[in-house]
């Protein structure tokens, strides 16, 4: 046979064995979302596995899911958008105030989410950074618990509103500046100026962020699982309150988890949000997924995690074989 046949032939061989190789995983991936007990219980949502040139796989699970470009507030899933605009700005030179904020360590963590929400059009397009830190006790600090974790949107709000002078934007133009540093590209809206919690956007707009953390296109993406502290309360003396399950010890990087429990975690980087919104990037940095559903709900985000874990793994073991 002609070297260059042989060649083409071991060439379409490979593409035919990666072709398949990709079926198995996407074929594993909705067997998990589709058909397990703790993705069932968390239907209906779409989920989404790509790399850092796109989309590979993805789907809607459960009855009248969400597509991928159904837009959603994520919640606390808009952590990740502010850390990677503190590191933008920051040229990744981060100082000890960006530090303490973005761990949470800053003393700041009496803000209630509700508490900065308006439903009339004229007080919802008004409202902005600083009025929101001012609204109730939102801006109260307790100086005992500077250093310590303690899981709140009041770090963010604070160390925008004072450390970088953004107290004066209502929505539009948080979004605007926020826009400015992590890329146009992006598409998202603050539906309440949180730092930590204002954002809505969809599956697929998600993606792209996740995509740029795994391209190296944000200065985050060199900081993922950076500065982490430990935050279970039970384990740890220097954490006051965390979401995350008793059961469980995560770490708490620049406003994104490191799921690196020694039991049952796999040293994912998230940011999952309340009302069940579940990003992730696995933890070679290959791969990223989302979870994406709206549900009002005190356990919603912890039964999201459970079942992204789960389509994660699958994949990352077929992946394997």
């Amino acid at each position: 046979m002609p070297r260059f046949i042989h060649g083409f032939v071991l060439m379409l061989s490979l593409v035919i064995s990666l072709e398949a190789w990709a079926a198995d995983r996407a074929s594993a991936a909705a067997a998990v979302a589709n058909d397990t007990p703790e993705c069932k219980a968390v239907q209906p949502f779409y989920w989404e596995i790509g790399d850092r040139n796109g989309r590979l796989a993805g789907a809607g699970a459960g009855g009248d899911a969400p597509a991928a470009d159904t837009e959603m507030a994520i919640a606390s899933a808009s952590k990740w958008f502010f850390g990677a605009y503190v590191a933008q700005r920051r040229q990744g030179h981060l100082t000890d105030a960006d530090v303490r904020a973005l761990t949470m360590r800053s003393g700041y963590a009496s803000l209630q989410y509700m508490a900065c929400i308006r439903l009339l059009p004229a007080r919802k397009q008004r409202e902005t950074v600083a009025d929101c830190l001012a609204s109730g006790n939102n801006d109260r600090y307790t100086a005992e618990d500077l250093g310590r974790f303690y899981y709140n949107g009041g770090h963010f709000q604070h160390h925008a509103a004072n450390d970088l002078a953004l107290g004066g934007m209502n929505n539009a133009a948080l979004h605007d500046e926020i826009a400015r540093q992590i890329g146009t590209d992006i598409q998202f809206s603050y539906d309440s100026p949180q730092l930590a919690a204002g954002i809505s956007t969809s599956a697929s707009n998600y993606a792209v962020f996740l995509r740029k953390l795994l391209r190296g296109d944000l200065i985050l993406a060199s900081l993922l699982g950076a500065d982490a502290v430990c935050t279970n309360p039970k384990t740890c003396s220097t954490a006051v309150d965390t979401p995350i399950a008793a059961a469980e010890s995560w770490h708490y990087s620049l406003a994104h988890w490191v799921e690196d429990d020694p039991k049952v975690g796999d040293g994912a980087f998230s940011s999952p949000g309340a009302f069940g919104f579940y990003p992730w990037i696995d933890a070679s940095k290959t791969f990223y997924g989302v979870l994406a559903r709206h549900e009002l709900s005190a356990k919603a985000a912890a039964k999201s995690v459970q079942c992204g874990r789960a389509i994660r793994k699958a994949w990352l073991d077929a992946q394997k074989g």
